[in-house]
């Protein structure tokens, strides 16, 4: 388990924290839908959860986009089959099925990865691409495991390493964490997707995609530092990047309004007002 799995856990229990949404169960899917408009997916990560986008949720939601937060099968695969291409597939019918249109991916951590994986696989059901905190090139992990994960003080360590302010980690964060990275079966699952994201590097199929791309990353982002960023900036052609201050590897959480500001200024340069900001 890496470090990037660490920042899903406690994204998902801060976010939780602050905004609940209503879910939808529409065949296999489960999801929050809220607004009308312009299709826009939000990508959570490791052990996250459908909140982690909340205040994200909330703006866009309320400026002329449909915002979906599809809840990805992480835990429903068989161990076989537990690999980041299989969930990407998920995603992939969820927009085909249910969304019935191209639709803004926004990912973050491995979410960021997953919507990479699904714009290089099915391009034709992706309008645009926004990626924080990505993998899909390199990040800086603590291993497959952690060797002294019933320690927690250590986890306590681990837990702050991924933000720029330490004081998010609180102590129920904390304890949060602590039972996530003690329960076996998640676990298990949580290593084998840590192993597909390295297996799956994307150097070579980044330069293919040509959609819209915004890159909003932290410049204290420790899990995948600037210069991730800065070669999937080079790497795809038609991307923009933006960099945000005091901010580690989730953007959207420690700079929730700074992060909403850049990204529907990008919309709107890029693709104009919705149909709903027109009226």
């Amino acid at each position: 388990m890496d470090s990037a799995s660490i920042l899903n856990i406690c994204t998902f229990v801060k976010m939780a924290l602050s905004m609940v949404f209503p879910t939808k169960k529409v065949s296999k899917f489960t999801f929050i839908e809220e607004g009308s408009g312009k299709p826009m997916i939000l990508l959570h990560g490791l052990m996250g959860g459908l909140s982690n986008f909340s205040e994200t949720i909330s703006h866009f939601s309320q400026n002329g986009y449909r915002v979906l937060v599809p809840q990805m099968p992480i835990y429903d695969l068989s161990i076989l089959n537990t690999t980041l291409k299989n969930i990407a597939k998920f995603v992939i019918e969820f927009i085909e099925q249910y969304v019935g249109e191209p639709a803004i991916l926004v990912g973050n951590s491995m979410g960021g990865h997953i919507a990479l994986i699904i714009t290089t696989m099915k391009p034709s059901v992706v309008a645009g691409l926004c990626l924080t905190g990505s993998s899909g090139l390199y990040e800086r992990s603590f291993g497959d495991s952690f060797p002294r994960k019933s320690d927690k003080e250590y986890i306590r360590k681990k837990t702050q390493e991924v933000f720029y302010d330490p004081a998010i980690a609180t102590n129920e964060l904390v304890d949060e964490v602590f039972g996530v990275v003690n329960d076996r079966k998640k676990g298990i699952k949580t290593v084998m997707l840590a192993r597909s994201a390295i297996r799956h590097n994307m150097m070579k199929e980044l330069p293919d995609i040509t959609c819209p791309t915004c890159l909003i990353w932290g410049k204290q982002d420790g899990v995948t530092p600037p210069n991730v960023a800065v070669d999937m900036h080079q790497l795809i052609k038609n991307s923009n990047l933006f960099w945000l201050d005091e901010c580690g590897h989730a953007a959207m959480m420690e700079k929730p309004k700074e992060f909403n500001t850049i990204l529907h200024k990008w919309l709107l340069d890029t693709f104009g007002p919705t149909n709903e900001q027109s009226n």
